[in-house]
């Protein structure tokens, strides 16, 4: 696969997600990049914002094999993973697999699960594999992660731990529609339900094909230097407690590299790493003192891309 196929891929999933999802683009893109790049993604906003629309598109889009599970206090590890049963039939014990042997989990309200079942979710995140009685079993390509929560309701919640965060490419916040999106949504789904008329523009096999390629954009040193000074100065700043890591640091350069080919670029620049500093570092920093918002955090990474110095144009594409 081409850099002008991923292109023409982000292209037709963002028209064929529009027809359900009214004016979140720059959300579609940013759920693209997170596929391609193997990567997770943490929606947070107020309930009724389209978070479990979109995922649910996005997998009807792509013939994704897709699973939803409601995450409550009583949910155990072993409901996600699955579970060795007797049978009685042939007199031996049989593995069942859980909801995470999919192609693409909406963990929906994540929060609101236990430390416990929450840390059952580290391993597949990141390594593609679910443990289970101390067999490892691999899980199928593609695999994503499609976490929401609510950040006003806070009773019966959990927050997630640092580890957990670190794990999710993007935290998106989806944000009210405006007045025209607004409407044009009452319109689409006041007689019929779109989401049942979306047909696939493409298959998993096409995401396995794009997630072979999309590291071949070309990266100078300039480039990779100026990249580690953001990173850098996550760890030195004093309102930082916890700076960004060196996953931080890798998802980061994945999500530019293909930010840089959906902008037709066969290389990186800075702006490509600009335009993804704030949605894959925000939420892995960790504030001192009481402002410790997302917001915030976003400020701070702004703050940081200002205060970084770029480096000329010279010697960037030519590598």
């Amino acid at each position: 696969m081409s850099f002008q196929s991923i292109n023409q891929l982000a292209e037709r999933l963002n028209t064929n997600i529009g027809r359900v999802i009214v004016g979140k683009e720059s959300v579609t893109e940013l759920l693209f990049i997170a596929l391609i790049t193997s990567g997770h993604v943490l929606l947070e906003d107020v309930p009724g914002t389209g978070k479990t629309l979109l995922a649910k598109s996005l997998a009807q889009s792509l013939k994704l094999q897709f699973r939803r599970v409601q995450f409550t206090p009583d949910l155990l590890p072993s409901d996600l993973s699955g579970i060795q049963y007797y049978n009685q039939k042939d007199g031996g014990f049989e593995f069942r697999p859980g909801p995470l042997f999919t192609n693409l989990l909406l963990a929906d309200e994540i929060n609101r699960a236990t430390p416990r079942t929450q840390s059952s979710l580290l391993e597949c995140m990141e390594e593609r594999q679910i443990s289970v009685d101390g067999e490892t079993k691999r899980l199928d390509k593609p695999f994503m992660v499609i976490a929401t929560q609510n950040p006003v309701e806070h009773q019966g919640t959990f927050p997630l731990p640092e580890a957990q965060l670190d794990r999710f490419l993007f935290k998106i916040q989806m944000g009210y529609p405006t007045t025209e999106e607004a409407l044009q949504i009452l319109k689409r789904f006041n007689n019929a339900d779109p989401l049942a008329q979306l047909d696939a523009v493409a298959t998993a096999a096409d995401i396995a094909e794009a997630q072979k390629v999309y590291a071949e954009v070309r990266v100078s040193d300039e480039v990779l230097q100026y990249l580690l000074q953001l990173i850098e100065r996550t760890r030195s700043r004093e309102d930082i407690l916890i700076g960004v890591s060196p996953r931080g640091s890798q998802a980061l350069l994945r999500a530019s590299q293909v930010h840089a080919i959906l902008r037709g670029r066969d290389y990186l620049t800075p702006d490509d790493v600009k335009a993804m500093a704030k949605p894959v570092l925000a939420h892995r920093l960790s504030l001192r003192g009481m402002q410790r918002s997302h917001k915030h955090a976003e400020d701070i990474i702004e703050d940081i891309i200002r205060q970084t110095a770029v480096p000329a144009e010279a010697g960037i594409a030519s590598r």
